[in-house]
């Protein structure tokens, strides 16, 4: 017979067994030989999510409920399929910022606020610590369960606090996070051995969970469908396999909704799956293990709740203890122990998790930005200020277990204490915009986060919180019968009309909306300052390389004297500790640490990561500043340090997006300079050439007065034609200048196009006769008049068929020009049977300084302007110019003009 001293050695032998796996833990890590450094490990600390609330409320949720209890698991299921986005993001800035908190993250992501690290801290205590009571209570409630199980009496008698086993429970749990979670100053240290009792625990409770599961399916029934069967034959039953009503599925919503958001908000959750994660890798076998885990554990609810429905019918058990009512009414008491220490396991590692969590933020984000502002305190004048780190955590973890104990004793079986589950949960999602936003948009202001969590608190306090506290008697009834002063629009599960809604799904909605839109309403409205910036781009940008520690201290300027910094280091994280990081540091530049005098910028960050692992981010900041010379740079300075890269390549419009592609970057440089290169070679020859043959000329006739009339002819002839080509070089080279920078004159007119690529081909008509090559041209005729520049179209077409007639064999080569006209357009096409252009040029053709060599000698010809000036045209016109697709021989140049078209502007 199970008796209270039976079951009190049973609990403390199985609370010893945490110990010794912690405390073999942290021997292990100290070796070097982690027991925690492995995926799997990982993915069960993750399964602190399920508490024993979850382990006996979900079974009596199912009871009242049916499937109603699945949203709970379908929400952390769909953030798994989020992690590779999400959760992979945080513990990668976990790690490079040494993150010891939920409070610490969000702090830091903006601009590293201790005001917004002390507003999340303050919420998460008030939020989650009434839910810390609920475990003490599922302890109590399950304790006295099985000792007063066949004398229920005894289950109704007062317990004085020293004679309370739930007392004991508390002070050992308080015992086990102080002990493991409190050992080293660093609080981005892993605690190894807590961990690895908490992944213990997830399979202790997934066993028992199990194991009661399989007894009352295939032990008292003949499995899933019989015991399904036989339920959905009684009539109150059957109703469970079904959502109630329509309003249901709006509260099914809801609550997968928030379970999806507080499986990463709950400071727990962020604990285990930020701060402890010992290698990034293992959230990609979290994304499936963790669901896995969940499907498993919540394998037999149903079951169990069919089956206690079933044999308690019209006895009073409360669907809550059904995981120990079934079995004890089969006389199975071995199997209602080993579920006693499931919801034992699951009650426990949630405290322990939990107080660490809520220590570390109250310490760092609370209690230190305070203290270290008090001046007659003199903290930063203290040699060594390790210990009083400690002691404040420790103390905050004795207090916040005793003040969930001391919840239990005033509160009982009151209603906040039976929906404080999901009341806490909604506490929680009011951190998710400012998280969960921080890391995925740059634009999100400190003044936007506070905004936004002041608000959705503030609605969540009125609209859940204050009610529960009515119902328990600690406020007046009426304020949740008929809204504060009276007004029906006020009231908390009906505000502004909203009702036929769940109380969790009614505040979830408006303190959402009020944190939503807070958030993203003053961040529009607001500014960022530098740091904002900076730590914006670090959290948003961490996959990219430029985001690295490495990068990070770029953004300080100044320097800080070895000693000062070190003196700093000591008093907060221990003289050996900081020696050792600063030997390293000097080890890293080359140097000897003892004829170092001055700190540069990127040992003052490194210096400052150090502390953020003891103090938090905001803190660290504040104290690296004060031994400092120097500050962070100015906002305008970080916008050219971020936008770098767009600077050194913005002459090529198609790289400037590409910021963070440096390599890429240089690469294109060293392509435009190349091309610089050789449009300044190829200038030079093409002016050279016939600058050589005007002036050769020019002396021979000055030095030759008597040659005869045609021989001087010919070569004035020459000269002419020299001249007329330097020209259209000049030319080419000024109508470039003056299309880029907008000075360029439009002229618009009526022109006839049939006309127009007349006059083209007549300018041209020398070209074809020197190189003997065959005109092909096929115009429509009654094509209507265009509106357009007339000398800008006709340089257009001119370029086009003097390059093809460049491009083609002398004396064989063939170019055709076509016009057609086309629906509100007239389109001109010129093609050769030249060699076309090559593979590696079609891309690129248009562009300026590109050139294509000729067959023969494969140097390029004219300036490489050209095509380029004629695309500028035909654009400028409202047109459009293109290359046809490759053909065996030839290339066919195609550009349209519409009949309306006007000058557009540059």
């Amino acid at each position: 017979m199970l008796t209270g001293p039976v079951i009190v050695g049973i609990s403390l032998a199985y609370l010893l067994l945490l110990f010794a796996i912690a405390w073999i833990g942290d021997r292990r890590a100290e070796q070097g030989r982690s027991l925690i450094a492995n995926p799997v490990t990982y993915a069960l600390s993750i399964a602190v999510y399920c508490t024993s609330w979850t382990f006996y409320g979900s079974v009596g949720r199912a009871a009242s409920g049916g499937v109603a209890f699945l949203p709970i698991y379908l929400g952390p299921t769909l953030m798994a399929a989020l992690s590779a986005v999400v959760v992979a993001k945080m513990v990668r800035i976990g790690r490079t910022h040494r993150i010891t908190s939920i409070a610490d993250f969000i702090s830091a992501r903006y601009g590293k606020s201790s005001a917004l690290g002390g507003l999340v801290t303050v919420i998460a205590v008030v939020g989650i610590m009434p839910y810390i009571s609920l475990q003490l209570k599922a302890v109590s409630t399950t304790f006295t369960a099985l000792v007063s199980w066949h004398d229920p009496s005894q289950a109704h008698i007062a317990v004085p606090v020293l004679g309370d086993t739930t007392f004991f429970v508390a002070l050992a749990l308080a015992a086990f996070a102080i002990l493991f979670g409190t050992r080293h100053i660093d609080a981005s240290e892993h605690h190894e051995g807590m961990v690895l009792a908490i992944a213990f625990e997830s399979m202790v409770k997934l066993v028992a969970f199990l194991a009661v599961g399989a007894f009352v399916t295939f032990g008292l029934f003949d499995g899933f469908g019989d015991i399904f069967t036989r339920a959905a034959a009684d009539p109150k039953l059957r109703e469970l396999f079904t959502l109630p009503h329509a309003g249901a599925y709006g509260d099914w919503v809801a609550l997968t909704v928030l379970s999806m958001l507080v499986v990463v908000c709950l400071p727990r959750q962020f604990q285990v799956m930020v701060v402890e994660n010992t290698d990034e890798r293992h959230v990609r076998t979290a994304v499936w293990l963790f669901p896995a885990y969940l499907f498993a554990i919540n394998l037999f609810v149903l079951p169990v709740a069919f089956a206690g429905r079933m044999l308690f019918q019209g006895q009073g058990v409360n669907p809550d203890l059904y995981m120990l009512a079934v079995p004890l009414s089969k006389g199975a008491e071995g199997l209602a122990v080993l579920a006693f220490l499931g919801g034992l396991s699951a009650a426990a590692s949630m405290v322990i998790v939990e107080t660490i969590a809520l220590a570390t933020m109250v310490c760092n984000d609370l209690v230190m930005p305070v203290l270290l502002r008090i001046r007659w305190l003199n903290l930063s004048g203290r040699a060594d200020l390790s210990g009083q780190l400690l002691s404040i955590r420790r103390w905050t973890i004795a207090a916040v277990v005793l003040l969930g104990y001391a919840y239990v004793r005033l509160i009982g079986d009151s209603y906040a204490l039976v929906t404080i589950g999901l009341v806490s949960f909604c506490a929680a999602a009011q951190f998710a915009p400012a998280l969960i936003g921080g890391v995925l948009w740059k634009g999100a202001t400190e003044k936007g986060a506070l905004a936004g969590l002041v608000m959705g608190f503030l609605v969540w306090a009125y609209t859940l919180l204050l009610p529960s506290f009515a119902r328990s008697g600690w406020l007046p009834a009426a304020f949740v019968e008929t809204g504060m002063f009276g007004m029906e629009l006020l009231k908390p599960y009906a505000l502004f009309g909203l009702s036929g809604l769940e109380p969790v799904t009614h505040s979830l909605i408006w303190s959402m909306m009020a944190n939503l839109g807070a958030y993203v309403g003053v961040s529009l409205l607001t500014t960022h300052s530098a740091i904002e910036r900076i730590q914006a781009a670090m959290f948003v940008d961490v996959f990219r390389p430029a985001s690295g520690e490495r990068g990070r201290s770029r953004f300080w300027r100044g320097t800080a004297g070895i000693d000062d910094l070190m003196a700093l280091s000591v008093r907060f994280v221990g003289r050996e500790r900081a020696e050792r990081a600063f030997a390293h540091w000097a080890a890293e530049r080359g140097q000897d640490l003892g004829q170092m005098r001055e700190a540069d910028a990127d040992m003052v960050g490194a210096v400052e990561r150090l502390l953020a692992g003891a103090i938090g981010t905001a803190s660290a900041r504040v104290m690296v500043a004060s031994v400092s010379k120097g500050e962070v740079v100015g906002l305008d300075e970080v916008m050219e340090i971020l936008d770098e890269a767009s600077q050194i390549i913005a002459y090529s419009q198609k790289l400037e997006a590409a910021t963070a592609e440096l390599k890429a970057a240089n690469e294109r440089l060293k392509e435009l300079d190349r091309m610089k290169d050789d449009f300044i070679a190829t200038v030079t020859h093409e002016l050279r050439t016939p600058l050589t043959s005007i002036r050769s000329f020019s002396e021979i006739l000055f030095d030759n007065p008597s040659l005869d009339e045609a021989q001087r002819q010919e070569f004035l002839n020459i000269i002419i034609k020299e001249s007329e080509r330097l020209t259209r070089l000049i030319n080419q080279v000024l109508d470039m200048a003056k299309i880029e920078s907008g000075t360029m004159v439009w002229t618009m007119e009526e022109v006839e196009p049939k006309a127009l690529v007349e006059d083209a081909l007549a300018a041209t008509k020398g070209l074809f006769e020197d190189k003997g090559v065959t005109l092909e041209a096929r115009l429509d005729d009654g094509l209507a008049p265009l509106t357009t520049d007339r000398d800008k179209l006709i340089q257009v077409v001119i370029n086009l068929i003097s390059n093809a007639v460049k491009f083609v064999e002398p004396g064989s080569g063939r170019v055709q020009v076509t016009l057609t006209g086309t629906a509100g357009s007239i389109e001109i096409a010129v093609g050769d049977n030249g060699p076309g252009i090559p593979d590696w040029a079609r891309e690129t053709v248009f562009e300026k300084f590109q050139q294509v060599g000729d067959t023969l000698t494969n140097k390029p010809q004219g300036t490489g302007l050209g095509l380029a000036i004629c695309r500028s045209i035909v654009e400028r016109l409202g047109g459009r110019i293109g290359l046809d697709e490759k053909v065996p021989s030839g290339a066919t140049f195609r550009f349209t003009i519409p009949y309306q078209s006007s000058c557009r502007p540059h």
